[in-house]
């Protein structure tokens, strides 16, 4: 089990992740790579991505360095999953590029330790070579588009979701209500949040005024993961809860219902929630007048909650305008990758 041990400090400074962390969903991707478990579905979705990395030329290099650089278990580097990632996804990729070198040998032993070098890419790696680390970053860019993009529609707005569900227990709660809804591994025992955890792997995780940030993750699957640095900015990365699989409106049948723009202003407050009418205008490339008139409408029809912060009117999705858009095609999201993907289908 990992204990995380708050203060009122802590409290005070927890937060939740804003947007799609790109690498810590290509380090749960990876992990379920190598899964051998949840039947035929999981069994399609390696295939596919085996294909789309074969046909992107990839598939190699990822054996021979990303998968094992990557274990299961119980032990993987920390530079993978930056905190700059929480900025952007060329920030993130950015961040891994620029590890320092004594930082990557200082994991990588780690990792020798626990899992092996079974390749020379890894040795690389572990030696700190300046050029190995940056076909590490090449790499994981082009991982990211080849596996992860195709999985944006469906990514984006479950992720979402989850963060209209976390902001407003936020809103309405503070820290201390978000901490005891996150998920049914975690137990809320104020002061201390208790994380289940593989076996053998018992830890406590003081943190000591610095606050805690919270990542949903699409890909992540089983037990939340926290950072072995306890010197790192604390994170803990979990599997997002699975809404029930409804029949959502498809994008044509939501545009006819709700007007074209009404639809992307709708979008627009799922992939942001929280933005004011001022952002929601920038964003919607409308007027503030245009914006205010449609957030009326939307709010009447219960697609959106809106609440006041000092001299902001700050909007929400509800659970059921998150669910209708969920067929809705995503526009100005997290890119996971950041380029246009040719190999989705």
């Amino acid at each position: 089990m990992l204990r995380i041990v708050f203060t009122s400090e802590d409290l005070a400074l927890t937060r939740m992740a804003t947007r799609t962390d790109l690498l810590w969903e290509m380090l749960g991707s990876l992990h379920r790579l190598q899964a051998r478990d949840g039947g035929q579905t999981m069994a399609g979705w390696r295939r596919q991505a085996r294909a789309r990395l074969t046909e992107a030329g990839l598939l190699a290099s990822v054996r021979s360095l990303l998968l094992p650089l990557a274990p299961r278990g119980p032990y993987f580097p920390d530079f993978l999953t930056p905190i700059e990632a929480q900025l952007g996804d060329e920030q993130a990729l950015q961040a891994l590029a620029d590890t320092p070198g004594t930082r990557m040998r200082a994991e990588m032993e780690l990792l020798r330790r626990t899992a092996g070098l079974p390749s020379t890419e890894l040795a690389d790696l572990a030696r700190g070579d300046r050029q190995a680390i940056k076909r590490l970053g090449r790499l994981v860019a082009g991982y990211c588009a080849a596996v992860l993009t195709p999985h944006r529609p469906q990514a984006e707005p479950a992720l979402a979701h989850e963060r209209t569900l976390l902001q407003r227990h936020l809103v309405t709660g503070g820290a201390e209500q978000l901490l005891a809804h996150l998920s049914p591994a975690m137990r809320w025992r104020p002061p201390v949040l208790e994380v289940d955890y593989p076996t053998g792997l018992d830890r406590e995780l003081p943190l000591r005024g610095r606050g805690l940030t919270v990542i949903p993750s699409y890909f992540c699957r089983g037990n939340p993961v926290a950072l072995v640095d306890p010197a790192l900015p604390p994170v803990l990365a979990y599997p997002i809860r699975r809404p029930g699989q409804r029949r959502a409106a498809g994008g044509e049948a939501l545009t006819a219902l709700l007007g074209r723009t009404r639809a992307h202003i709708l979008n627009c407050i799922v992939q942001a929630p929280g933005c004011s009418t001022g952002e929601l205008a920038h964003r919607a490339r409308v007027s503030p007048s245009t914006a205010s008139e449609h957030v009326h409408v939307l709010r009447e029809a219960n697609l959106i909650a809106s609440a006041r912060q000092v001299n902001l009117v700050l909007h929400y999705p509800t659970e059921l305008g998150a669910d209708l858009l969920a067929g809705w095609p995503v526009r100005g999201a997290g890119s996971f990758g950041g380029r246009r993907n040719t190999l989705a289908p």
